[in-house]
């Protein structure tokens, strides 16, 4: 029973890889004739029956990038990127991937993918244009983002720098203000300063002897002042019998 089991296993693993290698065969005639819709069939067809086949997800990417899908082409050379390094083809497949981050112009894994290249085929010219030419992508990017990242850094401390200031010229108004009304307070509720007191004081304060001289002086004045009333009355009292005289 048990002999039975493996023979049937191993029969099923034949047929998976033989079902693959004819979808693989398939998509490769598609390919080259230019039928990518079909051929990406084929290919897709091949990678269900072996999810981990670096063959068929390379295959695959060079569908894609052909129909000019970048992104899933990344993803699928990302896919098998790990086992692809222990394949007889190893440094065509790091030359597909770095070409491909080029044409996402992700210049960092197109600088790590074709050194990968060229540390399996250093003779490949190709290979070193495009390495060199992905690394100098990659600096000019990380400078453009250094300078940007610069730029942020003065913007917020002008940003600083102006919110600082207005708090200042608040604060020295506010400080102002309060300066003003404490000045406008002092000049409502200033006492009398002592001279003024004093004078007043001086003005207010009488001996008795100086209080008991003036009062006789307005009796006095009164009393000139009511003579006076009193003749101009008796006057008037004259010139009215005069007149009324019959």
């Amino acid at each position: 029973m048990r002999k039975f089991v493996t023979l049937l296993a191993l029969t099923l693993v034949c047929l998976s890889a033989a079902a693959q290698k004819a979808d693989l065969r398939r998509g490769n005639r598609q390919f080259r004739k230019g039928e990518y819709a079909q051929a990406d069939i084929s290919y897709r067809k091949a990678l269900m029956q072996d999810t981990s086949s670096v063959v068929a997800r390379y295959n695959l990417a060079n569908n894609l990038y052909r129909q000019e899908n970048y992104d899933e082409a990344a993803k699928q050379l990302e896919g098998a990127a790990k086992n692809a390094a222990a394949e007889p083809f190893a440094a065509d497949f790091y030359f597909n991937q770095g070409d491909v981050a080029i044409a996402r112009e992700d210049w960092q894994t197109a600088v790590d993918a074709f050194l990968e290249c060229l540390l399996r085929t250093p003779d490949d010219l190709k290979a070193k244009e495009n390495y060199i030419y992905a690394r100098n992508k990659l600096m000019e990017q990380q400078q453009q983002q250094q300078q940007q990242q610069q730029n942020q850094n003065q913007d917020q401390n002008q940003d600083q720098d102006q919110n600082s200031d207005q708090n200042q010229d608040q604060n020295q108004d506010q400080q102002q203000d309060q300066d003003s009304d404490q000045n406008s307070d002092q000049d409502q509720k200033e006492p009398p300063q002592p001279e003024k007191q004093q004078q007043e004081q001086q003005q207010v304060e009488l001996s008795p002897q100086q209080a008991q001289q003036l009062l006789q002086a307005i009796q006095e004045k009164e009393k000139q002042t009511q003579e006076k009333v009193d003749e101009k009355k008796a006057q008037a009292l004259k010139s009215r019998q005069k007149e009324k005289n019959w």
